[in-house]
């Protein structure tokens, strides 16, 4: 009777890898990290017309869902939709018609502060004569000549103008048609989305995100847009106590430029500036626009905003700043508007990806409490 052997398989000894070659293989995955976000940050540039309108929409219809979501018990949901856009054509053009008259009354008005910066600027002459000596010395050293003379193309403005006015009417009908189609159809694309998700864990995850994001957004702008009114309406008050022309003008300006936080304050400070240099005379007077300003902005900043946004939602003010930073590099203006809703949409994906464990908090708060 024969015997049968199992054969088994030869063993196969993989030599272990040397420190160079774990150490080129780190490097490689390193360089494929910054290669990919090299080629993404170059996408979002190149696709800049496109993507900006776009995510300005959704941003706008996560503000605007709840209102969306009121009107949809009673009509259909595309009605509902075009409500809410014929409702923002309107205070956009309200904001236009009001801030049109004022505005060029101030533009016609730009020699005058120029001129009267530069006589004001006299009292530092010394100074500046100083600052002068120095750059003339700079410029000897550097072999640069002294004088600098600047050309200014006449119809350069005009014509700018006119080739960038097809392009941002094109933005805005794809802001307007994407605001639209996305309050129209964003219960769709939840259930879409939530669709591809194959476990039951991974859909609660999702819904979840869904539902953060849609909180965090559309409670931060409302809240901000309520915040920034009572900064406007306090804005107009203060103007029209200290005589400043067009009080509600810098209202409407302090509102509209709070939206981008740390760059719309200073910008607002150095209008004031100018309204205070074509409005009085003496040096005290021409800086109470923009202390009064200042210090309405710093009340509302360190004392107003936290109370009614910060008990939800907790940004770290480092973040907000390299968000701002990144955004307005990469898309200008409309990334500083987009800057804080994009973190918040962020911190809402990481909430629910890596979220905390309710045994802990539940034991945490139990003994704050116990305290």
């Amino acid at each position: 009777m024969k015997r049968l052997y199992r054969m088994e398989p030869p063993v196969v000894r993989i030599a272990a890898k040397s420190g160079m070659d774990a150490g080129l293989q780190s490097l490689a995955r390193i360089a494929i990290i910054v290669t990919g976000l090299l080629a993404t940050l170059a996408a979002l540039d190149q696709a800049q017309p496109f993507l900006a309108p776009v995510s300005l929409a959704v941003i706008t219809g996560l503000m605007a869902s709840p209102v969306s979501s009121a009107l949809e018990r009673v009509v259909p949901a595309s009605l509902a939709a075009a409500t809410v856009v014929i409702l923002f054509l309107a205070l956009i053009g309200s904001a236009v018609a009001l801030f049109s008259m004022p505005l060029s009354i101030w533009t016609d008005r730009l020699p005058e502060i120029w001129h009267e910066m530069q006589r004001h600027l006299i009292n530092w002459r010394t100074v500046f004569d100083t600052l002068g000596g120095v750059q003339e010395q700079i410029r000897t050293i550097a072999g640069g000549k002294a004088e600098m003379t600047v050309d200014i193309a006449e119809n350069s403005a005009v014509e700018e103008i006119a080739t960038l006015a097809p392009a941002l009417m094109a933005q805005i009908v794809l802001f307007l048609a994407s605001l639209y189609f996305f309050l129209a159809t964003r219960h769709s694309i939840r259930t879409s989305v939530l669709s591809l998700c194959f476990t039951r864990h991974a859909r609660l995850r999702t819904a979840r995100v869904f539902r953060d994001a849609e909180w965090f957004v559309s409670r931060y702008l409302l809240s901000i847009t309520v915040i920034n009114a009572g900064l406007g309406l306090a804005t107009t008050t203060v103007m029209w106590l200290l005589g400043v022309p067009q009080p509600y003008l810098w209202g409407m300006l302090a509102f509209c430029l709070n939206y981008i936080v740390y760059i719309g304050p200073a910008v607002m400070a150095v209008i004031l500036l100018g309204v205070g240099l074509a409005t009085w005379d003496s040096p005290p007077a021409i800086f109470l626009p923009v202390g009064a300003y200042l210090t309405l902005n710093m009340i509302e900043a360190q004392f107003i905003t936290p109370q009614v946004i910060g008990r939800s939602v907790t940004l770290n003010p480092f973040f907000v700043f390299l968000s701002l930073a990144f955004w307005i590099w990469l898309w200008g203006p409309v990334g500083g508007l987009l800057a804080v809703p994009f973190l918040l949409v962020g911190y809402a994906v990481i909430r629910n990806a890596f979220p905390v464990q309710t045994g802990a908090t539940h034991t945490a708060s139990h003994s704050i409490k116990k305290k």
